[in-house]
């Protein structure tokens, strides 16, 4: 799931300072989930709004504003609120602004932070679980993921810092994702795998590129 929070009140009024007609477009799966931008949400940004002068043409809580068919599907009765408005106010992850942007062809100011993809324990209660960084290694480390359990984002390890199976990033408070790797494969009867050398991050599956720098 996307976790996200919501902006400050006073981020998002900057923002749509310029425009007096605002649409407001919620998230009914990660975001109500989160609430961040569920009904109970929209409902209120649109009191908030209009005690600071706007007028809010409408809203709708699409069932997944990322997925652009959802999107047209859940839209199509406010076409109208939508046209009249001056922008859009998303309350969706940055895959749902995007895709807002793109299919309704709109100003769309975006009313969330994206936090990262998560593990949901409860309401309220998100835990960091996966980076997307496009090289998925969970089958080597027993389904627990370095990349966003070890402060370093150590590919190997333990590392020299570890110590009676905490990791000395904030003062030995917490375990040692890769003690905890070791003792999962270990169950697992799988430390022939744990052993093998893991090799460094590939960051262009990220799609970040390398850039050729001349010197002159």
């Amino acid at each position: 799931m996307i976790i996200t929070e919501q902006k400050p009140l006073e981020e998002i009024l900057e923002m749509l300072k310029p425009f007096k007609r605002i649409f407001i477009i919620g998230c009914g799966t990660c975001a109500t989930t989160c609430q961040t931008g569920g009904e109970e949400q929209v409902k209120e940004m649109a009191e908030k709004l209009k005690r600071e002068g706007k007028v809010v043409t409408g809203t709708v809580v699409v069932e997944s504003p990322c997925d652009a068919r959802l999107l047209r599907r859940d839209t199509r009765k406010a076409k109208v609120e939508i046209r009249d408005a001056e922008a859009i106010l998303c309350m969706a992850c940055g895959a749902g602004v995007q895709t807002v942007v793109e299919h309704l062809e709109k100003i769309t100011v975006p009313c969330l932070d994206t936090k990262f993809i998560g593990e949901t324990e409860r309401i309220g209660r998100f835990y960091e679980r996966c980076r997307a960084c496009g090289e998925c290694i969970l089958f080597e480390t027993g389904g627990i993921c370095p990349v966003t359990r070890c402060p370093k984002g150590m590919m190997n390890g333990p590392c020299g810092g570890m110590y009676d199976g905490k990791c000395e990033v904030g003062g030995y408070t917490r375990d040692c994702v890769w003690v905890l790797i070791y003792k999962r494969m270990k169950e697992l009867g799988m430390l022939d795998i744990y052993k093998s050398l893991k090799s460094p991050r590939d960051y262009t599956k990220l799609g970040i590129q390398p850039r050729e720098v001349i010197w002159v």
